[in-house]
């Protein structure tokens, strides 16, 4: 991926620095993932997507090492080939590795769209710009090999209306007391993809919790598959409520390996990326949703997910694992105040 440097001597923006250096650490690790993921994996169509998304993450990271050299910026330390154990058995299945990556591309798009609209620097633009092609094609080539291999799960169906209404009563934003109106169609979108996505993550964090090294990391693995298995509950429940078909579980796609693939470090850090996505996405579900007590269910979840971010990055600063984005100078430290 080549990066122009026909602004290198223009400094890069607050934002542009935070959405680099996020991607390069989210990529990083990704790198290790894939790594592993080509070692085990066995169906040749596969294989393709996992090499695909290999060779996009170290592209990447060699793009951003690039434009933080244009402005002497260094360069995270991220995750290395310390972080990642290829000779160990197999963790994840085949089938698993193509939603994973589809749930990645979902999360690329949205996180390089932001960055995208966030950035000024026309190398910068561009950059971002590739990676959402690059999202795309991935999820494509994804829903591609699903699709022939028969494991696509499509979103629910809704009957066409038969024309445009409009709400006539306040009752349409009730969902407390009387009659509860059917979800809309977009709090169905947001239900069910938070659904599939805390299922997903749900069946990561419980083949993380096998390999983990220390029982604190275990600990916590665990505490974090039990919240998303609540989660899943909680949205199943409602879709449920009208009848709405509900997502399926990967669960049986974790294997009973315990030798340990990835670092500690690693693993607490990619489930804090997924937990940082899921609350993005539980905002914007919150924020389309109009039924009062879907508001509420969002607003609870997201205090619940918090706090368990809270407590891993303190188990990250404890063991020394958080790295620090670049941060705004302390003005009266300067000044000796």
């Amino acid at each position: 991926m080549e990066v122009q440097h026909d602004t290198a001597n223009i400094r890069l923006t607050a934002s542009e620095t935070a959405h680099l250096w996020t991607t390069y650490m989210s990529d990083s690790c990704a790198v290790c993932i894939s790594s592993y993921f080509i070692k085990i994996v066995q169906d040749p169509d596969i294989r393709q997507i996992v090499t695909y998304a290999l060779d996009l993450s170290r592209k990447h990271i060699s793009a951003i090492t690039d434009l933080f050299n244009t402005v002497n910026h260094p360069i995270p330390l991220g995750f290395t080939d310390e972080d990642v154990n290829l000779n160990t058995k197999r963790l994840y299945s085949d089938s698993f590795m193509l939603i994973y990556y589809r749930f990645m591309g979902t999360f690329g798009l949205n996180s390089y769209g932001t960055a995208l609209g966030m950035s000024v620097r026309s190398d910068v633009r561009e950059f971002f710009a590739r990676c959402i092609h690059s999202s795309t094609d991935l999820l494509n080539k994804v829903d591609d090999v699903l699709i022939k291999k028969g494991l696509f799960v499509r979103p629910p169906y809704i009957p066409v209306p038969d024309s445009a209404e409009f709400v006539k009563k306040q009752s349409f934003l009730h969902g407390f007391f009387g009659d509860k109106r059917p979800v809309t169609s977009m709090e169905i979108a947001y239900l069910y993809f938070n659904a599939q996505t805390n299922s997903l993550g749900k069946s990561l964090i419980m083949g993380f919790s096998q390999v983990a090294k220390s029982k604190e990391i275990r600990e916590y693995m665990l505490r974090g598959k039990e919240i998303a298995k609540k989660h899943v509950e909680v949205f199943n429940s409602i879709l449920t409520q009208d009848d709405i078909p509900s997502p399926i579980s990967w669960d049986a796609d974790v294997m009973d390996s315990t030798e340990t693939p990835f670092s500690d470090k690693l693993m607490m850090f990619h489930i804090t990326v997924i937990i940082g996505f899921g609350l993005a996405m539980y905002g914007l579900s919150l924020s389309t949703s109009m039924r009062s007590d879907l508001v509420l269910t969002y607003t609870r979840l997201m205090a619940e997910i918090a706090k368990y971010v809270e407590d891993g990055a303190n188990i990250m600063i404890n063991h020394g694992w958080l790295e620090k984005m670049p941060v705004a100078p302390n003005r009266k430290e300067l000044a000796h105040v």
